[in-house]
């Protein structure tokens, strides 16, 4: 849940070491999941896809495992060693990457540069950023993906006051991403969230061309 996030790397290290990463599900989130695995729209391999912030790695090997080639990037060494633990690390197809999102020199030096990118699966990175990184966040998307390239995200609009994780509203959020040049296919409620996930939508949008 690191990569572009609030506060220093040191702080998410010693989350994940004292056990309070409460955004762990030991598993990728159902409706990113069942998306990708059940639903006719869902994006089709083969390309390069980023997961920023990606923590223990489930939604990346989820990607490797369907053909993507996925990169989980995380500014927290102990995210991923937990990733590299559970789910190996095969540069052909999955590997992992220490940087923040917002360094573009040091995406740069590992090959993710401007354009580079067909997809990026955005899960717990965008609520734990401040709010005042979320126009950097989606500029440097932007700056990433090929044109037509997607981005499909599973964003927590809660409205609760603090953070991280920081909530969202559903149309300001819209906005901003119409703002920052995407265009949407599907924004809606997601189905199967957990009961401690309430607020979550579900979203497949477009860089446009």
């Amino acid at each position: 849940m690191a990569s572009g996030c609030s506060g220093a790397a040191a702080f998410w290290d010693q989350r994940y070491r004292d056990g309070s990463d409460g955004w762990e599900l030991g598993r990728p989130a159902p409706p990113l999941q069942r998306f990708l695995q059940a639903d006719p729209h869902a994006p089709q391999p083969p390309g390069l896809v980023l997961v920023p912030g990606c923590g223990r790695g489930h939604e990346a090997a989820l990607l490797a495992a369907g053909g993507f080639q996925a990169v989980g990037l995380d500014f927290s060494t102990e995210a991923l060693a937990e990733a590299r633990r559970l789910h190996g690390d095969s540069r052909a197809q999955l590997r992992w990457l220490q940087a923040d999102l917002l360094d573009r020199q040091a995406l740069g030096a590992q090959g993710l540069g401007a354009g580079s990118l067909s997809g990026v699966l955005e899960h717990t990175c965008f609520c734990a950023i401040d709010p005042s990184q979320r126009d950097a966040y989606l500029a440097q998307l932007h700056h990433l993906l090929k044109p037509g390239g997607w981005l499909l995200g599973l964003f927590w609009c809660h409205r609760r006051q603090g953070g991280p994780p920081y909530g969202s509203d559903p149309q300001q959020l819209h906005q901003q991403l119409s703002g920052a040049g995407f265009v949407p296919e599907l924004w809606e409620p997601a189905q199967g969230s957990l009961q401690s996930r309430e607020d979550e939508w579900l979203a497949l949008w477009r860089l446009a061309p």
